[in-house]
C-alpha cells in the first residue's frame, strides 16, 4: 500500500538539512504543488523560520490576483512573503524558457550561503519533462529528469514532493481545506508541455497505471549512466593533459586524437559540466570535431555556443567563457595603479606593489590604458632590438583571441608594460626599486568560480 502524504513522509529525508539550514525558501506560485509543499513545511518547521518566493511574471492578465492570493495565503499561515515582479525577456528559447531564468535569477539573487530553495514539482513533472527530453532526442542527461537535488547559486535546491503524483497531493489538499490558483494557461495544448500533460500522459496512464514509477526508474538509470560517462570524461581529461587557461581550459590535441570516437565525443560533452556550464548537444559536438579540432593548423576556427566558445591553438583544444559581443575599449583610461582599473570588456587590472621588479613606481604617477591600434612598437626588458606588438605577441605564446583585448600601458606616449607579459626595457624596476607587479584579470566562468 502507498504510503499516505504528509510532513513525515515528504520531508523526513530532508528534516536534518533543513533544521541545519540558515535559511529556507519555497518557490510559491500559488497553485496546488507549492501550496501543498508551504504548507507541510510549516508542520515541522517554525513559520518564523520559513520565506515563501512568489514571482509575478506579468504574463497573465490574473497575474496581480494571483500574487494577492499568494499574499493571503502566506498571511493564513504565519509565514512571511517575498513578492517580485520581473521583466521576462524572450531570447530565442521560447516564453517558457525565459521565465524560468528571470524565475531562478530571483531564486539565486535571494539565496544566502549554505541557504535552502524548496520548490514543488512532483511525480507528473518528472513524467512531462522525461517525455519532452526523450521526443527532443536527448541524451542520458536529459532521460535522467529532474534532480531531487542540485546545488544552486550559494546554497541547495530540494524538491522533496518529487515521488508523488499529482492526485495525491490533490488528495492532501481538499482534506487539508487548501485553496489555491489554476493557471488557465496548463490548459493551452500550444505549449508542449502542456500537450503531453492534456493529451499524451492520459493516453499513457490510461494503458499503464504505474507509468510514473516506470517512468522514474528508466530516469534513475538514464541517471547512473550520466554520472558514469561524467567518471569516464574525468578519467579521460586526467590523460589529456588538461588545464586551467586564461578565461576557461585547454587540453592536448594529440592525446585527444588517441582516444576513441565515442570517447571523444564524451569529453566534449562532459568537459564544461565538469565546471558547472552548459553542456553541449551532438550538434555542437559535431561542429567541434570538425570545424575546430579537424580544421587546418594555420586555420583560426571557433565555435561559440551560449556564452561559450572552442577554439584551437599551437595543438591545444580551448574551452572559454569569453563573447565576441564583449565591449571594446575605444578611448584612454587613467589608471592610478595603487586601485584596481575595471575594463569596458568585464577584465581588469590590479597592481601589487614589490621590491626590484614590475613596472618602475615612480611616486604620484599614473599610466593611461589603452588596446591595440596597429604598427605599435617595443623593446620587452631585456632585449637589444624593438620590435613590432604584432610579431611580440606572436612569440609571446598569447592566444590570438587575446591579443586585441590585451591591455597596453603608457606613461605619455610611451608604451611602458603590455598588459601582465612583460615591462619595456628601461622601465622596468632596478634590484632596490620599488615596482608593480601588474595582473590581468578576466571576467570569466573560470575566474567566478
Amino acid at each position: 500500500m502507498a504510503q499516505p502524504l504528509n510532513s513525515a513522509t515528504v520531508l523526513s529525508p530532508w528534516q536534518e538539512q533543513l533544521e541545519a539550514a540558515p535559511q529556507i525558501l519555497v518557490g510559491f506560485s500559488g497553485g496546488l504543488d507549492s501550496s501543498v509543499l508551504l504548507a507541510l513545511l510549516t508542520d515541522i518547521i517554525p513559520v518564523q523560520r520559513l520565506c515563501a518566493v512568489h514571482i509575478n511574471h506579468g504574463l497573465s492578465n490574473n497575474a496581480s490576483d494571483w500574487q494577492s492570493h499568494a499574499e493571503a495565503f502566506c498571511l493564513s499561515l504565519g509565514v512571511q512573503l517575498h513578492s517580485e515582479t520581473v521583466a521576462v525577456q524572450e531570447t530565442g528559447q521560447g516564453l517558457e524558457a525565459a521565465a524560468r531564468e528571470a524565475r531562478y535569477q530571483v531564486f539565486e539573487n535571494l539565496l544566502q550561503q549554505d541557504g535552502v530553495l524548496l520548490l514543488g514539482h512532483h511525480a507528473d513533472d518528472q513524467v512531462e519533462t522525461v517525455l519532452y527530453h526523450l521526443l527532443r532526442g536527448s541524451g542520458s542527461k536529459g532521460l535522467s529528469g529532474i534532480p531531487a537535488s542540485r546545488a544552486i547559486a550559494r546554497g541547495q535546491l530540494i524538491r522533496p514532493l518529487l515521488s508523488w503524483q499529482k492526485a495525491q497531493l490533490q488528495t492532501y489538499a481538499d482534506q487539508s481545506k487548501l485553496r489555491w490558483i489554476e493557471d488557465e494557461t496548463n490548459l493551452e495544448s500550444t505549449f508542449d508541455r502542456n500537450y503531453l500533460r492534456n493529451n499524451v500522459v492520459p493516453e499513457i496512464a490510461a494503458r499503464w497505471p504505474d507509468y510514473a514509477q516506470r517512468i522514474a526508474h528508466s530516469a534513475q538509470l538514464s541517471k547512473e549512466t550520466e554520472d558514469l560517462a561524467m567518471a569516464v570524461a574525468v578519467e579521460d581529461l586526467q590523460e589529456l593533459d588538461a588545464r586551467a587557461e586564461r578565461g576557461g581550459w585547454s587540453l592536448c590535441l594529440d592525446a585527444f586524437a588517441a582516444l576513441s570516437s565515442v570517447r571523444q565525443k564524451n569529453t566534449l560533452r562532459q568537459w564544461s559540466g565538469l565546471h558547472q556550464l552548459p553542456l553541449p548537444g551532438h550538434k555542437i559536438i559535431d561542429e567541434i570535431l570538425c570545424a575546430v579540432i579537424q580544421a587546418r593548423e594555420d586555420a583560426a576556427p571557433k565555435i561559440m555556443w551560449q556564452g561559450l566558445r572552442w577554439g584551437r591553438f599551437r595543438n591545444r583544444l580551448y574551452l572559454l567563457a569569453i563573447s565576441d559581443q564583449s565591449p571594446v575599449m575605444n578611448q584612454e583610461l587613467l589608471w592610478q595603479t595603487e586601485l584596481p582599473l575595471h575594463l569596458p570588456d568585464g577584465s581588469s587590472l590590479s597592481g601589487e606593489i614589490t621590491l626590484g621588479k614590475g613596472l618602475r613606481l615612480e611616486a604620484g604617477q599614473s599610466v593611461t590604458v589603452r588596446t591595440r591600434l596597429g604598427g605599435e612598437r617595443c623593446m620587452p626588458a631585456g632585449r637589444k632590438h624593438s620590435n613590432s606588438l604584432k610579431k611580440l605577441l606572436q612569440e609571446s605564446n598569447l592566444e590570438p583571441w587575446w591579443r586585441d583585448r590585451i591591455p597596453l600601458l603608457y606613461r605619455g606616449e610611451q608604451l611602458v608594460s603590455v598588459g601582465d607579459l612583460w615591462v619595456c626595457e628601461g622601465y622596468q624596476a632596478a634590484p632596490d626599486q620599488p615596482g608593480i607587479s601588474i595582473s590581468w584579470h578576466l571576467n570569466s566562468l573560470v575566474d567566478s568560480r
